[in-house]
């Protein structure tokens, strides 16, 4: 019987890296959107007409670009989380004992842990 060692930490390693980047571009995204929804405020106060119309069109635009990078973003995260569940679930099953010793380990911690707190 071969046993084969997959390491749950370093894929979780480059997952939490991943997520990292993606809530890091959300936040970017977020900053970059508010930065341009100001700049356009403080430069409609003086536009009339056709000027006004570009301005509200380029708004427009904006909502509409921000809203498909969240979106986007929404879909690489739920992808990344399904992979994870999936990867923990192969390991699980493939590795029984060590996710039991684990979730002792982790359980007599926490019982430890809330204890001391009373």
């Amino acid at each position: 019987m071969q046993v084969t060692q997959n390491n749950p930490a370093s894929n979780a390693n480059s997952k939490d890296t991943s997520v990292g980047d993606a809530s890091s571009g959300v936040a970017r995204e977020f900053h970059s959107f508010v930065a341009d929804i100001e700049d356009l405020i403080k430069a409609t106060t003086n536009l009339t007409g056709d000027e006004l119309n570009r301005a509200k069109a380029k708004l427009n635009q904006r909502i509409a670009s921000a809203k498909t990078t969240v979106e986007d973003m929404g879909e690489t995260i739920v992808n990344r989380a399904r992979k994870t569940a999936e990867t923990t679930n192969t390991y699980v099953h493939e590795q029984p004992w060590n996710a039991i010793g684990a979730s002792a380990a982790v359980g007599l911690l926490l019982g430890y842990l809330l204890a001391r707190r009373s």
